[in-house]
């Protein structure tokens, strides 16, 4: 989809050279698009772009996937086989092709209902980042939504609760929600009809099907008078928070294109799935947002596990716009409701009586510190070099060095006034 506008910063200046580049690879490898936003492209580059793109397009369209999986459900058992190299599907006719690459044979209906297990997670940190979350936090969060009453959920980038949805709603008749999967991982149209994934980009708000499944999402969205959704995204934690505030900015257009009243100023309810060092930015771009205490953890990573499971504790948090006291989390686990805070914090977050706030964000408990008038981390201690709190053993920053992009003291590139 559409390029990122980014700029080239040089040292001591204030304006750099502007560019276009992928919005989802941040790696050259991965994709090799670069274009100066000056820059005047030939009719021949053009044509070689178009070139590239055509011959890069997955081998199905998603209609033809979904006739293919039709198809794959009506075999028997023994004649159901799942290309590991291809990451496939492989009706009887097309094994021949497929003949020297490994296959997982018999594939089960409970295989089809759970394709984020069957598939290989896409771990490029750069590219896709796929954590997939574990069972605990996946159960969590659809207890937590159906507990409070959303029947509809729009689910970025999380195709392990979409599938969860997706087998209690085939399973439980009872079972009333719903779930759109937004997500850019094509392989999933293999498994989902085309009004139960949409090939999408959160980090340009690009959907591949074009005009068609941008509709299947806005319907999806305005089901009720758009009452009772809620969206919930798990992006890559190396992506651009600004360009995903941007996306998630404009999928709250959407739903806010019903024609209900008072709906102008509200925001659809969402819960962003992030680490909490990134509360800052999402706070910048969201400040009706909050940040939870609750663990959330993954299947597939070494270090975003819950509590001693992992070397250390996750750091990926659910930030929300909805009332902190609504997000009710599990006592067992050592959570507990603050009555001052009026929210549910982690056992070792104590309340501090100066900031008259439970502070800690990562689940230890932090300590105030009166020259930097704010809690810190229990490691820190305050530096009068640097003027504030840091680890003991740090390196002190430089008086006389100055910001990157402008080259004057006082201030680091994030908080340069020159950069819009």
């Amino acid at each position: 989809g559409p390029a990122l506008l980014f700029v080239k910063a040089s040292q001591g200046k204030e304006e750099g050279r502007r560019f276009y580049a992928c919005s989802a690879c941040r790696d050259r490898k991965d994709c090799n698009f670069f274009q100066w936003e000056d820059e005047k492209v030939s009719e021949t580059r053009l044509a070689a772009r178009e070139e590239y793109n055509r011959n890069h397009q997955p081998c199905y369209t998603h209609r033809q996937n979904v006739g293919r999986y039709k198809n794959f459900v009506l075999l028997p058992l023994s004649k159901r086989r799942f290309c590991q190299e291809c990451q496939q599907l492989l009706l009887p006719e097309e094994w021949e092709k497929h003949s020297d690459h490994q296959f997982l044979c018999d594939i089960t209906t409970a295989q089809l209902k759970s394709p984020s297990q069957l598939l290989y997670p896409l771990e490029n940190k750069k590219t896709n980042a796929q954590y997939l979350f574990a069972d605990r936090s996946c159960q969590f969060l659809l207890n937590l939504l159906i507990d409070l009453g959303f029947r509809r959920v729009l689910s970025v980038g999380t195709p392990r609760l979409h599938e969860m949805i997706q087998s209690k709603a085939s399973q439980e008749e009872e079972f009333n929600v719903r779930s759109l999967l937004l997500d850019i991982d094509f392989r999933y149209s293999q498994f989902y009809a085309e009004n139960e994934f949409c090939h999408y980009n959160m980090f340009n708000h690009h959907f591949f099907g074009g005009e068609a499944a941008h509709e299947i999402c806005r319907k999806f969205l305005n089901e009720e008078n758009g009452d009772r959704v809620i969206m919930v995204t798990d992006p890559p934690f190396g992506g651009l928070v600004e360009a995903l505030a941007s996306s998630f900015k404009k999928l709250m257009a959407m739903w806010r294109e019903t024609e209900k009243e008072g709906r102008d100023n509200r925001e659809m309810p969402m819960f962003w799935i992030f680490p909490y060092f990134f509360e800052s930015r999402i706070l910048d771009f969201f400040p009706s947002f909050s940040m939870m205490d609750y663990q959330v953890d993954y299947d597939n990573h070494a270090l975003y596990k819950h509590g001693k499971t992992g070397r250390r504790q996750s750091p990926v948090r659910i930030f929300t716009n909805l009332t902190p006291s609504m997000i009710v989390l599990p006592e067992e686990e050592g959570y507990r409701f603050c009555t001052v805070c009026q929210r549910y914090v982690s056992s070792g977050n104590q309340h501090c009586e100066i900031c008259n706030s439970c502070t800690s964000k990562d689940g230890r408990q932090w300590k105030h510190c009166v020259l930097c008038k704010k809690c810190v981390k229990p490691s820190w201690f305050h530096c009068n070099s640097c003027n504030c709190c840091a680890l003991q053993k740090h390196s002190c920053e430089k008086t006389d060095t100055g910001c990157f992009v402008c080259g004057k003291a006082g201030h680091k590139r994030s908080a340069c006034p020159s950069l819009s």
